[in-house]
């Protein structure tokens, strides 16, 4: 199961900057150290108010917590945030009623739950990112992370995600304690 780091691991040193031209834009662009990336965001478009459910990609500063990847699809990223191989048992509880909401869980879990080993190559790759882990608000969504793009940027269900040949890029130059910076569109 994917361990958390603890706030006395972690130190702020980096920003990653996400823009996107409108509340509505499903798209964004990610700019890091002096380069842009595209990106895909949330089919709900940006939210100061995030919701279980509601597609959006929340406003805000968020640390990059852990990564995880496929070791039977990927090599372990170079990075300087702390990597862990997913399993078929790895799992995220997005039941808000649950104690264990927002956190990872073992499958089989017998409430709402998200899949972390899919057959797709959205998880090959990710980072969890700290929205609402610190503390946890129930109902204010859950398994918000960075993570590879579908074919042609499509709409996430709320992550940030980028190509995978960025992530790699990306994640060469991230040291623990980066955020994540996602802004409302400019006026």
């Amino acid at each position: 199961m994917l361990k958390i780091p603890n706030a006395q691991e972690r130190r702020c040193t980096q920003q990653i900057m996400v823009r996107a031209a409108t509340y509505a834009s499903q798209q964004g662009t990610l700019e890091f150290q002096g380069a842009s990336f595209p990106c895909a965001l949330g089919k709900g478009g940006l939210s100061h108010s995030k919701r279980e459910g509601d597609g959006t990609t929340p406003i805000g500063h968020y640390e990059l917590l852990t990564g995880f990847y496929r070791a039977d699809r990927e090599r372990k990223p170079q990075s300087g945030l702390p990597f862990q191989a997913l399993s078929p048992s790895d799992g995220w509880c997005d039941s808000p009623r649950h104690a264990h909401y927002n956190r990872p869980v073992r499958l089989p879990f017998a409430r709402s739950h998200e899949v972390m080993w899919r057959d797709d190559c959205l998880y090959d790759i990710g980072v969890v990112l700290n929205h609402n882990q610190t503390p946890c608000v129930r109902g204010a969504g859950s398994a918000v992370f960075f993570h590879i793009a579908r074919e042609g940027f499509a709409p996430t269900e709320g992550c940030i995600a980028v190509s995978k040949p960025d992530m790699r890029q990306i994640l060469q130059s991230v040291r623990a304690g980066a955020v994540m910076v996602v802004l409302p569109p400019e006026r």
